[in-house]
């Protein structure tokens, strides 16, 4: 904001930027819109924003939900009144089920307008319901409200979409004409006199400080208490945000000597560790006499769900004594009723209090013996990879071939799982992205660029050819801004996870009103967009595609073909192989 802001519309837009800004927050998605104006030319007329525009409202919200992941701070989307608003509810309820900031910015009718038939005039108070933390309705702007106000409500909204659980906050902005930078009755001057010292720095108007999330003694006790009563635990693993998160799990995962189960986006199922580390859990599971042979009394989980669906079948049939679950938020997560005994608490601060107070236990035997049976699993998918090329196989090729630094962005549906179970174990850490928050299959493209935004990094996408078509036009805000992501398109000609669910004995009636299937290609999608496309049909091409794309400065676009059938045949095959493998390698007596 400068002192020849014309009006007192754009002295508040002015002030709403400006104060973002103080609160560490500089990426502003604009949607454009007439009634916005005033917001949208207070962003570009900051030097210290970092502005993108994209006209879609629903694939801005989810590239917010994207750089919010990698990035650790939220974003701000600018949008006009009217149904650009609604456009913006699936990001946000994604954001708001990951607990992730993001501050929301709608532009409306003034109250006179309201329950008038008015144009583009719907009720936007509350439109977000229960999915934001916190949210306002700002009245028009005028000198009769001092700016004090203005700041005070910014400061509270970025300290709500911060405070845990964190999540989407809404500022609704109400703008009467004139929108257009003419000239108004305010003083710029002598309307800000009041904030005048204010001005003069840097900082917010309002500081806010949360609660540290540490564990105090009797909350540590109690853990203690519990996890050394256990006879023999598992640890399950799901979302981290950090190396030290990472350090942390592991090392009281090899004080208590406890197999270790790393969900993928954990980053510790596809990165070697030092430590109780079981890479190929899920498909353990695949063998009755494997888990028949765990024969477990008591749970530790943190970080959030698990992809895995046979571990999560395996721990409903459990009714254990002890389950320990540790998130830091207080929200439930628990759609089994099963946790015993739920800590709120960051996963790297719980670590810390618990692991100097657990008894150390000695190296057991069988978990020496499971790691060995993961490792000897990951040697066959890797053999039974080298055919020809196939969905499990590109989950195999990607995680090998995904250069040192790269993020790694994957799609709901089939490519979160097939990475979760056959992705391959390679050297470095990787920054790993999902929507796994609603897990929709709805603005994942649009998601995978924030990442990249976010992370400041090249990013590569696993998506299917559904996904990819609810989102085809975020294309675009790739193209746009030359943001460095490969997109792997998985393209079986439809809906490719039906095929494995129960609907599968419907017959033909799976095609038509599951599988969906369109027979379109991306190619031409890919040129009306610029984004460079290629379509190899063996692994050696897909190699070779790959690292073409990866050394781009922009986005690229790398379609894989397959059939539904023969997708279906293959993970039967793979999965019936392994079971087979996996119950001729456990000892003879063993469950």
């Amino acid at each position: 904001m400068t002192a020849a802001d014309p009006n007192i519309n754009f002295i508040w837009a002015g002030l709403i930027v400006d104060e973002l800004i103080r609160n560490g927050i500089d990426t502003f998605i604009i949607c454009p819109g007439s009634r916005s104006a005033p917001l949208a030319l207070a962003i570009a007329g900051e030097p210290r924003a970092k502005a993108l525009v994209h006209f879609d409202e629903r694939a801005a919200a989810f590239f917010a939900t994207g750089y919010a992941a990698a990035a650790g701070k939220p974003a701000v989307i600018v949008c006009t009144s009217g149904t650009a608003a609604a456009n913006f509810l699936p990001g946000i309820i994604e954001c708001s089920r990951k607990k992730l900031p993001l501050i929301v910015l709608t532009a409306d009718r003034p109250p006179e307008l309201r329950k008038t038939g008015a144009d583009q005039a719907i009720e936007q108070p509350g439109l977000f319901t229960e999915y934001v933390r916190f949210q306002y309705d700002l009245p028009c702007p005028t000198i009769e409200i001092p700016p004090a106000m203005v700041l005070t409500t910014v400061d509270q909204a970025v300290y709500r979409a911060r405070r845990s659980p964190g999540g989407p906050v809404h500022l609704n902005c109400m703008f009467r004409e004139p929108l257009a930078p003419v000239a108004g009755a305010a003083d710029p001057d002598d309307y800000l006199a009041d904030i005048a010292r204010h001005r003069e720095g840097t900082a917010p108007y309002t500081a806010y400080h949360a609660p540290d999330g540490t564990l105090n003694a009797a909350a540590t006790a109690e853990v203690v208490r519990a996890l050394d009563a256990v006879k023999r635990g598992i640890i399950v693993v799901g979302k981290l945000r950090s190396p030290g998160e990472r350090d942390a799990v592991l090392e009281l995962a090899e004080r208590l000597q406890w197999p270790l189960f790393p969900d993928v986006t954990s980053t510790l199922r596809l990165t070697p560790a030092q430590g109780p580390v079981i890479h190929h859990f899920d498909q353990m599971l695949l063998s009755a006499r494997f888990a028949a042979s765990l024969d477990i009394d008591g749970i530790l989980q943190v970080g959030g769900r698990m992809t895995s669906k046979r571990l999560n079948l395996f721990l409903e049939s459990r009714r254990l004594e002890h389950y320990v679950m540790v998130l830091n938020h207080p929200l439930r997560n628990d759609p089994a009723h099963q946790v015993t005994l739920r800590i709120e608490a960051g996963v790297e601060a719980f670590c810390c209090a618990v692991t100097p107070k657990v008894k150390a236990r000695r190296e057991d035997p069988a978990l020496v013996a499971m790691q060995k049976l993961s490792q000897k699993i990951a040697a066959r998918i890797e053999k039974a990879a080298r055919g020809p090329l196939s969905e499990p196989g590109v989950a195999r090729l990607v995680s090998r071939q995904l250069p040192a630094g790269h993020g790694l962005f994957l799609s709901n549906s089939m490519p979160v799982r097939d990475m979760d179970m056959y992705g391959a174990v390679r050297p470095g850490d990787i920054a790993i992205g999902a929507n796994r928050g609603a897990s929709g299959i709805d603005g994942i493209m649009a998601s995978a660029g924030g990442f990249a935004r976010g992370l400041a990094r090249p990013v590569t996408l696993v998506i299917g050819d559904l996904a990819a078509l609810h989102d085809i036009n975020s294309l675009a805000i790739l193209a746009a801004n030359r943001l460095p992501v490969t997109v792997v398109v998985m393209n079986n000609d439809g809906g490719g996870i039906f095929s494995f669910l129960p609907v599968a004995r419907l017959g033909d009636d799976v095609d038509r009103l599951f599988g969906i299937p369109h027979g379109y290609h991306f190619e031409h999608a890919a040129a009306m967009f610029g984004v460079p496309y290629e379509q190899p049909k063996t692994p050696a091409a897909f190699i070779r595609a790959y690292a073409k794309a990866v050394r781009r400065k922009g986005p690229a676009l790398i379609e894989v073909v397959t059939r539904r059938d023969e997708n279906l045949r293959l993970h039967q095959a793979w999965q019936e192989d392994l079971k087979v493998f996996i119950d001729k390698t456990l000892p003879e007596g063993q469950a």
